[in-house]
């Protein structure tokens, strides 16, 4: 069963809502039978790297906030990641457009490493502060989940992963997604945001158990004394 999630990497909720889920995907013995697909969505498309930009000034400017909210909101979401065992640092944490990173998750995840290569530039984005904007940057992430560097500096600049984050970003907008992290299981079901573990659980079960009762595992009756057959080493007699 394929379960599609929306989400950015400067969105602290899709952090957050990403361990929820993979803590339910755990708890649930199908976990084998479910395909997990990652796609782009952008928060603010317009914004870009201001060097000295912090996301307390970056909040106050785009949202209109005073500081103090800013910082009151920012506490609750570090408090929430650390329900989860994550640690957010909003001190060091460099404001940047995800355009980019997300076009390295999906040229990661060609070679079946998406969702190791989001969940570390998470982890450079909102532990070790670095500007995930940056080409460098994104290149020396992209080695350490055990690309090759020019491999992946020409994933950055071609345009078929371009393509396709830009074709997640019109998914969303023709969905009416509009606000992430967005999970659809099955084409069916939709939740949105960091919901608790037990919520994905439910909805694991709920989605699976319909999804499996149209799409049964093939059974082998009979197979210890099957009739004669031909296979890869020849014929039975």
């Amino acid at each position: 069963m394929l379960i599609e999630i929306w989400s950015d990497i400067m969105c602290p909720f899709c952090y957050i809502g990403k361990h929820h889920f993979e803590s339910a995907l755990r708890s649930v013995d199908f976990a084998n039978e479910i395909e997990v697909q990652y796609k782009s969505y952008q928060l603010n498309p317009e914004y870009h790297f201001i060097p000295g930009e912090t996301v307390f000034s970056m909040l106050r400017k785009s949202k209109g906030m005073p500081e103090a909210q800013v910082h009151e909101m920012t506490a609750h979401v570090v408090e929430m990641a650390k329900h989860v065992g994550l640690t957010i640092d909003f001190q060091t944490n460099i404001p940047a457009n995800t355009f980019l990173a997300h076009c390295l998750i999906h040229f990661a995840a060609t070679q079946g490493k998406g969702t190791a290569m989001k969940e570390h530039l998470f982890e450079a984005h909102f532990v070790e502060g670095k500007n995930i904007e940056d080409v460098d940057t994104l290149v020396d992430l992209a080695v350490s989940v055990g690309f090759d560097a020019s491999q992946a500096r020409e994933a950055l600049s071609d345009e078929r992963y371009a393509y396709e984050v830009k074709q997640d970003l019109q998914e969303a907008r023709q969905i009416g997604i509009r606000g992430v992290p967005f999970f659809l299981f099955d084409r069916k079901y939709a939740v949105s945001g960091a919901q608790p573990t037990a919520a994905f659980v439910e909805v694991l079960e709920k989605s699976f158990g319909e999804w499996k009762s149209k799409n049964p595992s093939i059974q082998h009756l009979n197979e210890q004394d099957g009739g004669a057959s031909c296979g890869p080493d020849g014929c039975s007699i």
